[in-house]
């Protein structure tokens, strides 16, 4: 058989039709220890929203007071064509919860209710028949106000199959055109996952589902692809992969699988580390560098022979290149560093050694078990004292700064900005919240030309003072200066 022909659970599909619905904004913040502001709701929505996220999931707006004014403006800002994706909000199977989202005016009502034996005895007290009334009932309520309804049969993969059915049947009756099939502990397998679906396609018609896998067993993303070959076609992801307990599936993973797998592409892959990096801000869950497509070390290799091979022709370690995501391969230098990676660094770096200068560099940097990594700094002071030669980092020929501006306080911030994005070497212009009022990246080609760059900055009249930190160093996209 061939790789290319099949996919996480069997022989691919002839067709693949897939979105992703974001839910950061609902079970991303019900990851312990999280709780986003409204602004930074919002800023996430807008960055979702860009990316081309199908759905996003705003929120239980019955839950708070702020996760009510959350959905609000969030559900303004599509009506305003600012937001373009779908906005869902969440809502138990409870007219009170219903009445609060449908004032609000989304997109979609999500309703859920469990559906397993174990839900319905230990949580909701109910018989079958009775959920199956409820079921119907609230999702026809909500039909009631003119949106598009969800049903989300919770913890769907450990229900009973047949009464699964009749669950997916009441809903869609009643007027669900989408049901969301949880897994909510994530019990699933692959294998079952693509099963599933493919049972209900079939035993059910005039519905399309999503798939709702939680990470428990690490298996989340695998299932939602398992999922949409059976024919699921939305993925609920989060950024970063938040969630209850191990989260669910992380919207980075789902995105650039179905790219690498299916070949199909489903948001601006390119924007996933940016979003990353604010969602890990605002949450305060720091991305572990192991993590795929948005981690530290996602595109930077170590061993020898990994590192012989990249320089050789990448595809030799990468499954996909870094340019993709907008990322950068790197290499490290320490113990297990070869040749050819040193000979690479140094040649970078400017510096030309020969054939015996090199097996004494690469031995007395294995002799240095203790340091975990060398800086190019590290290296060149190895290579100096190898060939006897004074060798420095080069001087950068480009400078990029971070320019913080403050405003004077009766002017329109703005109008300032948009005069600030026209000064020749401002890169990018943002007006932001805290202590300042407007953050700009500058580049230029030398020190004296930055703070040429910086005096027009000052001279724009309303600014009332700036603060200059230069960029040492790109973290998350790999890139130095």
């Amino acid at each position: 058989m061939r790789r290319e022909e099949y996919g996480v659970a069997g022989p691919k599909p002839r067709e693949i039709r897939v979105g992703l619905l974001d839910s950061t904004l609902r079970e991303g913040e019900q990851t312990p220890g999280v709780s986003f502001t409204v602004e930074q709701k919002v800023e996430i929505a807008k960055l979702l929203s860009d990316a081309g996220v199908q759905m996003i999931e705003a929120g239980h707006p019955a839950v708070a007071p702020d996760v009510y004014e959350a959905v609000k403006k969030i559900v303004g800002l599509k009506r305003e064509g600012v937001i373009r994706s779908e906005i869902v909000a969440h809502s138990r199977a409870v007219k009170h919860d219903i009445d609060v989202a449908a004032e609000i005016g989304p997109d979609r009502i999500a309703i859920f209710y469990g559906v397993s034996d174990i839900h319905l005895k230990y949580k909701h007290r109910k018989t079958r028949e009775e959920a199956l009334s409820i079921i119907g009932e609230m999702v026809e309520y909500a039909k009631q106000y003119g949106v598009r309804v969800r049903f989300t049969a919770e913890d769907a993969t450990r229900a009973d199959y047949d009464f699964l059915v009749e669950v997916v049947k009441t809903a869609r009756d009643a007027g669900a055109d989408r049901v969301s099939i949880a897994d909510t502990v994530g019990i699933a397998t692959p294998a079952f996952m693509r099963a599933l679906f493919e049972s209900l396609r079939r035993d059910v018609a005039n519905i399309e589902f999503d798939v709702h896998a939680h990470n428990d067993l690490g298996l989340a993303t695998a299932n939602s692809l398992a999922a949409v070959e059976g024919g699921a076609t939305i993925i609920h992801v989060t950024v970063n992969g938040l969630g209850e307990r191990a989260g669910i599936t992380p919207l980075h993973e789902a995105a650039v699988a179905l790219k690498v797998h299916y070949g199909v592409e489903v948001v601006n892959l390119k924007m996933l580390p940016r979003i990353s990096r604010v969602v890990e801000r605002y949450s305060g869950i720091p991305v572990p560098p192991n993590t795929p497509v948005v981690g530290d070390n996602a595109f930077t290799h170590k061993a020898g022979v990994h590192v012989a091979g990249i320089l050789a022709n990448p595809a030799t370690y990468e499954p996909y290149p870094p340019e993709m995501v907008g990322r950068t391969r790197d290499y490290v230098i320490d113990k297990y560093t070869g040749k050819k990676a040193v000979k690479a660094r140094l040649e970078k770096l400017g510096v030309q050694v020969s054939d015996e200068e090199l097996e004494k560099i690469v031995k007395r940097i294995k002799e240095r078990p203790d340091i975990r990594y060398l800086r190019d700094e590290d290296l060149l002071e190895i290579a100096s004292e190898v060939t006897g030669k004074p060798l420095a980092l080069a001087t950068p020929k480009g400078v990029e700064a971070i320019v913080l501006v403050k405003t004077n306080s009766n002017v329109y911030t703005t109008s300032i900005a948009r005069r600030l994005s026209v000064i020749p070497g401002v890169a990018e212009v943002m007006e932001v919240t805290g202590d300042n009022d407007i953050v700009l990246r500058v580049r230029a080609l030398n020190a004296e030309q930055l703070n040429q760059v910086i005096e027009q900055i000052r001279s724009i009249p309303g600014v009332h003072s700036t603060y200059t930190m230069l960029v040492l160093k790109r973290t998350r996209e790999g890139e130095t200066q």
